[in-house]
């Protein structure tokens, strides 16, 4: 397999090799992000029925994040088991796992599909869309959903270069349908006179939908031809695809934890109105521009990581996390910078009326706040991955969601705090994770690194 060369190398922490492995996957993770924002911008500023376009975003944007993040837990899980087979130096016997990995992704994904696609009018319902967000959501999903099975190989694909320590490939693939899907978006959404109709927020779906075709031919080509890995299923199962399933499972449970508390949020902005929804969809599309920017270093921890346990070196990995959370907290102040001095352009990016951005700007010093928060959860989160400590990180999930986030958001909804309530509630969701996952890995690890 490729870079199985390497093997007998020491594994390299410098500030050097964190820079190599963590700038790529910051320009590879906010693709999704700019997706879902770039949709979300063009569409609110479409002229006729922007605000409930953007609503209409908001709640399939945030439901097929949830499908998403739940499947594409197998990315981390595929990218640990590489990372801990090369750190130990048993990447050649890894020979049939990838081309498994990979199908187990995609015929997860369709199962998921199948078991969503017809009962998106319940599913919008549930979440509180009503009248014409109702069908604009229902229109922009049948379209959209389509690209899922597409992701899910993407990432299957990610996590086997991460595991290889290789980032550069998935941010080029990330680079081309983030570039394919702006493009697009423009043209499809307000159309081109006497060449394209102007087809609106069904324009944004299939601009999204085209672009994760781009990434997932790009993906398929640079595996075959920048890697060994094959993708000719063969069988018997390797060994690693029970451990991967293990997982999984747990990764799995933890995304729907974590969704849970990000469909709950949606609900209950959507609940309070359209301009709710509209201002909070602005929002959550800005958080997550910042969650994935930050977790690019956490990308590297992730990475790095997985190798470190596989050595056993403890001393190095507690090196590591120290250097990685000092970058992310740095990554953090900089966010900050650029949220206050663009403070008060954002929100126009996305919409016009006066109404919603009034609404966004009353929770948008909340989104700031939280930067920070992130940058220490998501750092430890990847850490773990990386670690295998698949368990703990469902625990400390269900803990955030159940202690931290439901329980405030009840409160916050008793005293009528409205929009600025649900993200109090997701701040104490994030710092639960944050401290949860610290305490664990100064008890565990750090001792580790003493002997």
């Amino acid at each position: 397999m490729y870079l199985c060369r390497v093997e007998h190398l020491k594994t390299d922490i410098s500030f050097k090799r964190i820079q190599q492995l963590a700038i790529p996957a910051i320009i590879a993770g906010i693709a999704e992000p700019v997706l879902s924002s770039t949709d979300a911008a063009v569409v609110g500023n479409i002229s006729e029925y922007g605000t409930e376009s953007l609503a209409a975003v908001g709640v399939v944007g945030s439901f097929l994040s949830m499908l998403i993040w739940v499947l594409a837990q197998t990315r981390s899980a595929i990218s640990t088991i590489v990372s801990q087979n090369l750190g130990a130096g048993n990447i050649n016997a890894l020979k049939s796992f990838p081309a498994q990995a990979i199908y187990f992704n995609v015929i997860l994904s369709l199962i998921v599909l199948g078991t969503t696609y017809f009962f998106v009018d319940e599913i919008f319902r549930l979440l509180n869309a009503e009248g014409l967000i109702l069908q604009f959501s229902i229109d922009y999903y049948n379209i959209r959903v389509w690209g899922f099975p597409l992701t899910l190989f993407t990432f299957g694909a990610f996590g086997i270069f991460r595991g290889l320590q290789n980032t550069f490939w998935p941010m080029m693939v990330a680079i081309a349908g983030t570039i394919v899907n702006i493009i697009l978006d423009f043209l499809l959404v307000y159309g081109v006179d006497d060449f394209i109709p102007k087809m609106g927020i069904e324009g944004a779906a299939w601009a999204s939908l085209i672009a994760q075709a781009v990434m997932a031919v790009l993906a398929l080509i640079l595996l075959l031809r920048k890697t060994e890995v094959s993708l000719k299923l063969q069988f018997p199962l390797h060994p690693e695809i029970k451990r991967l399933v293990h997982m999984s499972f747990n990764l799995f449970i933890r995304s729907i934890a974590l969704n849970a508390a990000l469909m709950l949020a949606v609900r209950e902005a959507t609940a309070l109105g359209t301009e709710y929804i509209a201002a909070h969809a602005i929002a959550i599309n800005i958080w997550l521009f910042t969650a994935f920017f930050i977790d690019g270093y956490g990308a590297a921890g992730n990475i790095i990581s997985g190798k470190l346990l596989g050595a056993k070196d403890y001393k190095k990995l507690a090196q590591l996390t120290r250097k990685v959370t000092i970058y992310n907290l740095g990554v953090a102040v900089f966010l900050i910078i650029c949220l206050i001095t663009f403070y008060n352009g954002l929100g126009t990016l996305f919409n016009k009326d006066p109404l919603v951005l009034e609404v966004f700007y009353s929770i948008f010093f909340l989104v700031i706040i939280s930067q920070p928060l992130n940058a220490l959860a998501f750092t430890f989160d990847a850490i773990f991955k990386g670690l295998g400590e698949m368990a703990y990180l469902r625990n400390v999930l269900l803990g955030a969601t159940l202690i931290g986030f439901i329980p405030v958001l009840l409160f916050a909804k008793y005293l009528n705090w409205g929009l600025t309530g649900v993200w109090i509630a997701l701040l104490s969701w994030i710092a639960y994770r944050a401290f949860a996952l610290i305490i664990k890995f100064k008890k565990k690890y750090v001792p580790l690194a003493a002997h």
